[in-house]
């Protein structure tokens, strides 16, 4: 008799893509197959918005300073059903939640930048998993689409390593943050079942 395992025992971008899950690039779908740990490296460039605004924006959040050829490593770790993405570029980091979206995010990615919560469309374009900002919230509180953060962010495959494009930008402060890179996963390790 063979046993189906619990939805949420399923890696997370395989719970919200559904049957596309299948058709991501091979680097893409071993980048999110978190069931435990994975802790990925790479190399970064980055590029910062130079308003007031922007770089107080990109502060607070604790997005990298700008550089190019920045070492990065990625920590994905599976909790509570979700997964806490840290990022550390050069050494200094920044964290997320990501969880299977509910009620006005059913069917997105939602990710929680401290009291920010991002409702994400997950949309495989040709070759690239693309990230759209859908429904954004603060502490809860639904906040105008029109001032939601927008970008060019995605992730895609070449020469059979995972790369992404992480732009950030908002209609008051024009350019957030922009980083772009490639990442190869260092090891997996799978959750603990007590």
């Amino acid at each position: 008799m063979t046993t189906v395992a619990p939805k949420t025992q399923m890696p997370l971008y395989q719970r919200v893509l559904g049957d596309t899950w299948t058709a991501l690039p091979p680097s893409l779908m071993a980048l999110h197959r978190c069931q435990g740990t994975v802790n990925a490296r790479g190399l970064a460039t980055i590029e910062r918005g130079s308003s007031l605004l922007s770089r107080f924006t990109a502060s607070v959040v604790g997005f990298p300073k700008a550089g190019t050829d920045v070492p990065l490593q990625v920590s994905f770790q599976m909790k509570n059903g979700g997964e806490r993405w840290t990022r550390t570029f050069a050494g200094e980091s920044f964290t997320s939640f990501q969880t299977e979206g509910g009620g006005q995010n059913d069917r997105l990615l939602s990710e929680k930048f401290g009291p920010f919560t991002f409702g994400l469309a997950l949309v495989l374009d040709s070759n690239k998993l693309r990230l759209i900002v859908r429904r954004w919230s603060f502490l809860g509180i639904p906040l105008p689409a029109f001032l939601a953060p927008t970008g060019d962010s995605y992730e895609f495959e070449e020469n059979g390593r995972f790369h992404f494009n992480v732009e950030i930008r908002q209609a008051l402060t024009g350019l957030i943050v922009r980083y772009r890179g490639w990442l190869v996963v260092e090891e997996h390790s799978k959750a603990r079942t007590e």
